[in-house]
């Protein structure tokens, strides 16, 4: 006879209490001093008060005391590999600064794009980023496996990953803007998108990575590849992703060659809906905003970038209150040289107040903007984004009790409008992946060593040495 099952493992358990908690649930729930249990790696219990007594498993117990409790930031919208490319094309406008970049970002290879991987994430991580995404769309010919490149960069790190298979095949022959060498064929960038989601996509609840597909934008895609793209992305049901109205020469250049501007556009293409979301999106009128909202369109909101190439802003305030999902975004560092997205809170508050007045946006809106809001984009509030029981423990201990932050009351607006708070503890999917201001899973130094030696090479090449 058989043996019976040996009975189910009691789950390792975190407790981190005396903390202030800010759960950004449906109802904003807040505790001036409260507790989050972690099992495994699921969120357990959270609440007022010290944790439950007799909790058995416990391995570890953290005493928040001068901390706020939040979940993980969401990043929505990035391009590690211009973390080589940083502080180039200082004073440029967008199709200016991407015409002096492309030459340089077309010679990138697999160990540039892992060094510049690590690099972005591990900026990220170390500012309280749990969920990280990007868009990578420069794929030159014979220069390795560029996507698996970051992949594996993220598995290392230990961060939730949400990489995009980008696309370009409208160079500038045929009226792009980036130069032909570094476009692929339609069918050669299908091929490849639909091969990266076969390979390495995960749909399970708890799942560490999630394909999505995502054409550049239309000053550098063909129709054809926009249209295709999402009938492939709803056939394997993945996510998509692209850049939309971002500049105003943006919709100049889809209505000579469309006859529409860039919503109207994206939604003959198929490219508006619940599955969807967009970068920027800054110059968008009233009906463009109904649209999305109608269609369920998300949008990652990057106000730095936006900034740094003097872009516009974007209607965000307009965007919330028609009922879009909106989640913040770093960008690529080439336009963001901080590479922080907790930085991007403060600033998304401070622009949209100069833009719209005080009411425009206060600090609780913007945190969820940070967390589940960007859950809600990348189409995984149901698993991340708050801190509520059942949801995977993605979450971040910020302390609040040091110079920059020990006078300001209300830990939220000391993390959003004080300086950027220090991380004491970081846990991604019940891991710790940041204590006390450092990464514990690989060494910060020589990530930086790393990228530094590869945006050099890079440099070299680009300039014909």
């Amino acid at each position: 006879m058989a043996a019976p099952p040996p009975p189910p493992r009691t789950p390792d358990r975190i407790v981190i209490e005396n903390c202030a908690v800010a759960t950004v649930d449906a109802r904003d729930t807040e505790h001036p001093s409260g507790h989050v249990v972690v099992a495994g790696n699921r969120i357990e219990s959270v609440g007022a008060g010290p944790a439950p007594e007799g909790l058995t498993g416990v391995v570890r117990r953290v005493d928040g005391t001068g901390h706020l409790l939040t979940p993980g930031l969401v990043n929505t919208h990035h391009h590690f590999y211009q973390w080589l490319t940083r502080g180039l094309a200082q004073n440029s406008p967008l199709f200016d600064w991407l015409v002096a970049l492309y030459p340089t970002w077309a010679r990138i290879d697999e160990e540039m794009v892992y060094a510049a991987a690590r690099g972005s994430l591990a900026m990220m991580v170390r500012g309280g980023v749990t969920t990280a995404m990007d868009h990578h769309y420069v794929f030159p010919r014979g220069s390795g496996d560029l996507l698996g490149a970051e992949i594996r960069a993220a598995r290392e790190m230990g961060v939730r990953f949400s990489p995009t298979r980008g696309s370009m095949d409208r160079g500038q022959s045929d009226g792009g803007l980036p130069p032909d060498f570094a476009v692929e064929t339609t069918e050669a960038a299908l091929i490849a998108t639909e091969e990266a989601i076969d390979t390495h996509h995960d749909p399970s609840f708890d799942s560490m990575l999630r394909i999505g597909v995502a054409p550049c934008s239309p000053f550098s895609v063909s129709t054809e590849l926009l249209r295709e793209a999402a009938l492939l992305a709803r056939r394997k049901g993945v996510r998509l992703h692209t850049h939309g109205s971002e500049t105003v020469e943006e919709e100049q250049f889809c209505k000579e060659l469309f006859g529409m501007g860039p919503t109207d556009y994206f939604e003959s293409t198929g490219w508006l809906g619940d599955d969807v979301w967009m970068a920027h999106c800054i110059h968008m009128n009233d009906a463009d905003i109904a649209a999305f909202a109608r269609t369920g369109t998300g949008v990652g909101h990057c106000p730095s970038s936006n900034a740094r190439i003097a872009a516009g802003t974007a209607r965000v305030p307009d965007l919330l209150r028609a009922g879009v999902p909106v989640g913040l975004g770093v960008d690529g560092t080439a336009s963001n040289e901080s590479g922080e997205l907790h930085t991007e809170l403060r600033n998304a508050l401070l622009i949209h107040r100069l833009a719209g007045g005080p009411a425009a946006l206060n600090v609780r809106q913007v945190l969820r903007l940070g967390t589940y809001g960007g859950a809600q984009v990348l189409g995984r509030a149901a698993e991340i984004g708050s801190l509520e029981p059942g949801k995977l423990a993605d979450l971040v201990l910020w302390k609040l009790d040091g110079l920059g932050h020990s006078t300001i009351a209300d830990p939220v607006a000391a993390l959003v409008l004080g300086a950027a708070a220090p991380v004491t503890l970081c846990l991604v999917n019940g891991r710790a992946v940041v204590e006390d201001g450092r990464l514990t899973t690989v060494d910060e130094d020589a990530v930086a060593r790393a990228a530094r030696d590869a945006a050099r090479r890079l440099a070299r090449i680009a300039a014909g040495d």
